[in-house]
């Protein structure tokens, strides 16, 4: 039997271990090129957890630890394996509810109901990946005899590590690197951090802790000072006011909702199965709590006097713009450049997308997108910065471009969250994200976006000029660190020296019968002069029949990208 100190003490152990081994992770990656790296977004995940935990107190119960950590890796998911992650110990949450201690059999069903979600989460679970690893590990805890639980976790780790070493026997692209899969030795590492609590032993101290990247946004929706011409007395509701509602089972806050509506302006209310995040600028905070104690349990008030905040900033000189900002950002304890915003019944639609690079976003702003988040290779946003930027756009339904496959379950992840509709477009690179949007009718109904905005997008072909971040083997081929690369549609193609002429050749074997345009983004490490150089190479060698421009991204990592359609 485990206390929740122990489980508590376990997950912090095993968030440290993967965070001190982190960049032997990432160097499983199989592909050489830079990416959001596997090892760093499992530790950015449940790192995100680990001051939650170290705040519960040594009485906790397995319930509450379980919880904690649950909620805190939901909104910080970063990239597929760090959803994969977040989900592995919701399954954790779920099978020990209500529960102050726990036996091995308990610690199975967890594993298993973790499994069962995250595979439920992934439209086409690939074996030999970190589903695999504990699917075989979650199913010899369930067909162990084990009373205890470090015998059990023994017995978890064995066939995890077994199932571990057979993952180049299922993924050939993994035999071919010599590697095993890199998400499978992640939540390894993270077992082995639990174990060495659950067999008495110290928790695992963490070396060195991964910096959250910042978030940007250039839209950041509406917010209560909009109006520059703004005066104190025009502020109705002037208590912003904000608490988390730990539900009653079988709660629903939609009645709640409806009050806050009604009794108040700038309503958010974002809730998971157990609690509810409640914000609301009203006149009267005594009365939105007193309804809000009738679905179950107040904690993490925060109550602001917005008329005092508004007088002593403009005393200050600060814009009303930056006011509520700075107001909004610190009521709702979001991703920092977002403000959240309510629901506009005017507003039929709204659009989110990731990118990074200030020509990129501008590029995004132009064509509709609100609020652009700041990500991309290297740089996986969080769910939570995801969600932020959906809050922050005030429409009945918004549409989410993560532009990047690694980002893709992270956005889903933030859809559940949202309190409005959400639609995530799985668009896979930054040229198909621009394509979509090109192709949205606000005449049509969004499911119909939905459709058209994607079949655009998948006819889109990506190329990418970049460099190898590590030495590999790659379908037979030597390549070296620091080498330059070309990628079409995600797949290495060549391989050289010379960054121009990689580009316009990759443009150029790219080029189909029916191709009308190219189009070339340069990154942040080109000149205009060689990004003018390289984009009239690439009209001159792809004939005169093709529309060929070129826009200055600014995006790092790729030193190009190509679109063609």
């Amino acid at each position: 039997m485990i206390t929740g100190k122990i489980l508590r003490d376990a997950m912090i152990s095993g968030a440290n271990n993967i965070s001190n081994q982190r960049t032997r992770v990432d160097e499983l990656n199989v592909f050489p090129v830079p990416d959001g790296d596997t090892g760093t977004n499992m530790s950015m995940t449940i790192g995100a957890a680990r001051p939650e935990l170290e705040n519960l107190p040594d009485d906790c119960t397995v319930a509450q630890a379980s919880k904690c950590a649950a909620s805190a890796m939901l909104r910080g998911a970063r990239g597929n394996s760090g959803v994969i992650t977040s989900l592995l110990f919701r399954g954790f949450s779920k099978a020990l509810k209500d529960k102050t201690n726990a036996e091995a059999a308990d610690l199975a069903s967890a594993l298993q109901m973790g499994v069962d979600a995250a595979y439920k989460a992934v439209m086409k679970p690939t074996e030999g990946t970190i589903l695999t690893v504990t699917r075989l590990a979650a199913e010899a805890a369930a067909a162990s005899t084990q009373t205890e639980v470090p015998a059990l976790w023994d017995e978890v780790l064995a066939a995890g590590q077994k199932a571990l070493d057979d993952t180049p026997n299922l993924l050939p692209v993994l035999k071919k690197a010599g590697v095993v899969d890199a998400g499978g030795q992640g939540i390894m590492l993270v077992f082995e951090g639990m174990k060495q609590v659950f067999d008495g032993g110290e928790v695992i101290q963490s070396m060195e802790v991964a910096a959250k990247p910042k978030v940007a946004s250039t839209a950041a929706g509406k917010g209560v000072f909009a109006d520059d011409l703004m005066k104190v007395e025009d502020i109705k509701n002037g208590y912003c006011t904000q608490f988390l509602l730990h539900k009653d089972e079988g709660a629903s806050v939609t009645r709640l909702r409806a009050f806050l509506e009604s009794n108040g302006d700038s309503v958010v209310v974002i809730e998971d199965d157990d609690v509810a995040n409640c914000h609301v600028h009203t006149s009267d905070p005594g009365m939105m709590l007193s309804e809000a104690i009738k679905y179950g349990y107040l904690t993490d008030f925060k109550i602001e006097n917005m008329h005092e905040q508004f007088l002593a900033r403009q005393k200050q000189g600060k814009s009303l713009e930056k006011q509520a900002a700075a107001e909004e950002r610190a009521a709702a304890g979001s991703a920092d450049e977002f403000v959240y915003a309510a629901v506009d019944p005017e507003q039929d639609y709204g659009f989110v997308a990731v990118a990074a690079g200030e020509g990129l976003k501008s590029v995004f702003t132009d064509l509709g997108v609100e609020a652009v988040v700041s990500g991309g290779q290297t740089m996986n946003p969080a769910t939570e910065d995801i969600l932020a930027a959906i809050q922050s756009v005030p429409a009945k339904t918004v549409f989410v471009l993560p532009n990047n496959k690694n980002i893709i379950m992270a956005a889903e992840q933030a859809q559940k969250l949202a309190d409005r509709k959400v639609i995530v477009l799985p668009t896979r690179t930054v040229p198909q994200g621009m394509t979509a949007m090109l192709n949205f009718d606000p005449g049509t109904s969004a499911d119909e976006n939905a459709i058209n905005m994607m079949a655009a997008a998948d006819k889109v072909a990506t190329g990418l000029i970049t460099y190898a971040a590590r030495d590999s083997e790659f379908d037979g081929k030597t390549i070296k660190k620091g080498e330059i690369m070309a990628l079409e549609n995600g797949k290495i193609v060549a391989t050289g020296n010379d960054i121009t002429k990689m580009t316009y050749r990759l443009a150029r074997s790219m080029k189909k019968k029916d191709t009308q345009f190219i189009t070339v983004i340069s990154g942040c490490e080109i000149s205009d002069a060689d990004a003018e150089k390289t984009t009239d190479l690439v009209r001159s060698k792809c004939g005169g029949n093709i529309e060929v421009s070129h826009i200055s991204g600014g995006q790092p990592v790729y030193y190009y990208m190509i679109s063609v359609e």
